[in-house]
């Protein structure tokens, strides 16, 4: 490992308790027999009944069993050791089949036995990717020939907006096109639980649009849609609001009702989906 990925690597073993225990990842919960995953990706990544699943960057698992729950053979993916072990122990607990490896995502194509029917992806993961040409080759070959890839997360165009406490209003910051890594210092606060402090630095990437559907394509794949939404699963910027709507925007995320943004309806997109397959 290079330092930046040492310490995201020290980074994720530490938060693994800290989410597990995380009213947003509803552990509890799921282990009453809830699903975890969006309404997003469960309408576009459709049936998985009797499909082999492999979910990149997995965490602790939480989704990788959801999917197994609805019916695929799942495997999770993670570098962080103790993520894998707790997913492990989630699986024998639960009774819910599913392989867990712990190996970099670099590394999926040698880490991992066999092709799969989809490969998943979603919220939060590819930010710490420094490249994203060995990510969509690793993709590609754990791809059965006719199958896909699938990943719902943040659109980068969000992360222009200044997103600290306080924040009323959209107020561009930062470069839609910057290349530095982000570094999040030691002692910010975790997502999931705003009285932890973090012992490790945090090292990011953002990753545009452009990049994100070529490195697909440049890799042999085929884009099959790219779709995007006005809100997101996470209160991504101080002001938006949770929503209720009849359809897919349920419960995501939104702008304030009302909030007067020069322009009717809503401004920016906050999530997008690809979805890419394997030529037959």
């Amino acid at each position: 490992m290079d330092e930046r990925t040492r310490t995201n690597y020290l980074l994720w073993n530490d938060v693994v308790e800290v989410h597990a225990r995380a009213e947003s990842y509803n552990l509890e919960g799921f282990k009453r027999g809830e699903n975890v995953l969006y309404t997003i990706e469960l309408e576009e990544v459709g049936d998985v009944r009797g499909k082999s699943l492999l979910h990149l960057q997995c965490h602790f698992g939480l989704d990788t069993l959801s999917w197994a729950r609805l019916g695929a053979k799942v495997t999770g993916l993670d570098f962080s050791d103790k993520a894998i072990e707790l997913a492990r122990s989630l699986s024998r607990e639960l009774k819910i089949p599913a392989e867990f490896v712990q190996a970099s995502v670099y590394d999926a194509a040698s880490a991992v036995p066999g092709e799969f029917d989809i490969v998943f992806s979603s919220y939060g993961a590819i930010t710490w990717l420094p490249d994203l040409r060995p990510w969509a080759r690793a993709i590609a070959a754990k791809l059965k020939p006719g199958g896909f890839f699938y990943i719902c997360d943040m659109h980068p165009f969000v992360t222009i907006f200044d997103n600290d406490d306080g924040v009323t209003e959209l107020k561009p910051r930062f470069s839609y096109f910057r290349k530095e890594v982000i570094v999040d210092p030691p002692g910010g606060s975790d997502y999931a639980d705003g009285s932890y402090r973090g012992k490790h630095a945090g090292h990011e990437w953002i990753h545009t649009v452009s990049e994100i559907v070529d490195s697909l394509i440049e890799a042999g794949l085929r884009i099959e849609f790219f779709h995007e939404f006005p809100g997101c699963v996470w209160r991504c910027l101080p002001f938006a609001e949770r929503t209720d709507l009849p359809s897919s925007d349920s419960g995501l995320n939104r702008f304030e009702a009302g909030r007067s943004w020069r322009v009717k309806g809503d401004p920016v997109p906050l999530l997008f989906s690809v979805k890419a397959s394997k030529p037959q």
